[in-house]
């Protein structure tokens, strides 16, 4: 590829400011989605099951399980960035401080309220955080390792979540209608927030 199609990556101030950013939205959608209690998206039923089952808050479960699963990056051979590294140490804290300050949804009103904008702010995060390009997520990167293997994103990314979201049920994390509205709702946000935030 020629340097006149790298796609330029912007200043440094810039793209901390959308790593950064989008890593306080994706803690907040989080704790917005796990806080109405109408169900989290597969890997946070299996961050809360553990969470449930170990005594911890869900925040530092994600970090645990952020820093275990890029031990799976070795076999994988994927190499972190400065993006990654941030994503393990501050995505659990901003989930756990959102949940600490909300009040519970007292209505079925404020629940979905809730759900909607926790989808809408993790599909916003999503695409900050990607054009920041500062390297992957813990997460991510056992998608991307596994393509590189040869699997299909799509199949990758079917068998590593119905994974999390099979054991993280069985550990007493919520399964509901707000799982299937993040399933249904992630992709067509992610690419419309792409229109302000271009990921190349």
């Amino acid at each position: 590829m020629s340097e006149a199609t790298v796609p330029a990556l912007g200043p440094l101030p810039a793209r901390l400011a959308r790593l950064y950013g989008g890593l306080a939205l994706y803690g907040a959608g989080i704790g917005l989605q796990v806080e109405s209690g109408l169900g989290n998206d597969p890997w946070d039923v299996f961050h809360q099951g553990v969470a449930f089952k170990a005594g911890l808050s869900i925040g530092t479960v994600i970090i645990l399980v952020g820093a275990l699963v890029m031990l799976l990056w070795i076999p994988l051979r994927q190499r972190p960035g400065v993006g990654t590294i941030s994503n393990v140490i501050f995505l659990g804290l901003f989930a756990d401080a959102t949940i600490f300050l909300l009040p519970a949804p007292g209505h079925w009103a404020l629940s979905w309220l809730y759900l909607v904008l926790g989808v809408v702010s993790v599909a916003l995060a999503t695409v900050l955080y990607i054009s920041a390009r500062m390297g992957p997520g813990p997460r991510d990167g056992v998608m991307t390792g596994l393509v590189r293997m040869g699997l299909s994103v799509r199949l990758a990314r079917f068998l590593i979540e119905i994974t999390v979201l099979a054991v993280g049920w069985l550990l007493g994390g919520t399964v509901g209608i707000g799982t299937l509205v993040f399933a249904l709702a992630i992709g067509p946000l992610t690419q419309l927030f792409t229109r302000w935030f271009p990921l190349t």
